[in-house]
């Protein structure tokens, strides 16, 4: 499938991190995803109802970074991927997530990995 909704920059604050100061004090989390699925259908007929409808994904996200407390970007990365793919509307996603402010000493850039998962 070549079609790709690409979303770009959702940003959340959330708690997940190894260290315990991560988990109590938090840090901001940067998140873009590649949903591929599609888009013909839409591309013909001009409506809404025909393509996919990725605004209560991002909000489930926000939600999911804002409220839940892992140790491992990778598990944050997984589960961002099932609320991309639970609709089983979207054949394949890519999840880049980044830590905008990893507590490294010495280091000012930003850490991120990315997963791509496919619907079973």
């Amino acid at each position: 499938m070549s079609d790709c909704i690409h979303l770009k920059g959702i940003r959340a604050y959330g708690y997940t991190g190894f260290f315990p100061e991560e988990q109590r004090l938090g840090q901001w989390f940067e998140i873009d995803l590649a949903l591929r699925t599609s888009l013909h259908q839409a591309g013909e007929s001009d409506r809404l109802e025909d393509t996919y409808d990725y605004s209560s994904d991002v909000a489930a996200i926000v939600e999911l970074v804002e409220t839940s407390r892992f140790k491992l970007l990778e598990k944050l990365a997984a589960e961002i991927a099932k609320i991309a793919l639970r609709s089983g509307q979207v054949e394949q996603v890519t999840v880049r997530l980044t830590k905008m402010h990893p507590p490294i000493p010495g280091f000012t850039g930003t850490v991120a990995i990315e997963i791509i998962r496919n619907r079973d």
